[in-house]
């Protein structure tokens, strides 16, 4: 059974992983035949109050805020390898932009989170697929795009597609239901709720990313 990494970054579309995403994408793996193997970063993040959007000024566990959506089986990030997975997947949310990288705050000028960005160049160099979700494909942009310049989407933002090319990238503009597939660099990106006004609507092309990500394994 193909095994996929799935990264969470908390639990909240605010601070975390969109939950929708992360949801949808587990049970779009499952219906495919392979296994999840979810993941996240032990480490802190800044609490937003989901019924207000505002911050409360607490701090919460990135990985313990994963286990939430992950029913408790999440593992360090740190811990993870290339060599263990067939494909990693990033759910989307606000988390993906300021915690498993600094996209939110610095743009093209960010860095990753070191044990993201080490495993995304591991499996980058092992030929192994990446998959991103909604604004997840900064992540994959600020690590590999000075390196590999691959095409990513999030969806027809103006602004942040701008962004995403100065990393060195090359932003595809993509509608709701469809992915952006990378073949030479193996990458995956569907825009989900960057554009979505559903849960309907992100599913059908996050269902599209995960089928297409899964056709990538050799």
């Amino acid at each position: 059974m193909k095994k996929i990494g799935v990264v969470l970054s908390g639990c909240g579309v605010r601070d975390g992983s969109e939950i929708h995403e992360a949801v949808l994408t587990l049970l779009a793996i499952d219906s495919n035949g392979a296994k999840a193997i979810c993941l996240a970063p032990d480490i802190e993040l800044d609490e937003v109050n989901h019924l207000s959007m505002q911050d409360t000024g607490a701090r919460r566990k990135v990985l313990a805020e994963s286990a939430r959506i992950a029913r408790g089986e999440v593992s360090d990030i740190k811990t993870a390898s290339a060599s263990d997975l067939d494909a990693i997947i990033f759910p989307g949310g606000f988390g993906a932009a300021k915690n498993l990288c600094d996209f939110a705050s610095r743009g093209p000028n960010g860095s990753v989170q070191p044990d993201v960005l080490r495993l995304i160049r591991e499996m980058a160099a092992a030929r192994k697929p990446i998959c991103a979700i909604c604004i997840a494909p900064a992540v994959v942009a600020l690590a590999l795009g000075r390196d590999l310049s691959p095409r990513l989407t999030i969806g027809t933002d103006a602004g942040t597609a701008q962004a995403i090319n100065a990393t060195g990238s090359i932003h595809v503009d993509c509608a709701v239901e469809e992915c952006v597939v990378d073949r030479e660099n193996l990458i995956v990106s569907t825009p989900a709720y960057m554009l979505a006004g559903s849960i309907s609507e992100a599913a059908k092309g996050i269902e599209k990313a995960v089928k297409a990500t899964l056709e990538l394994i050799k």
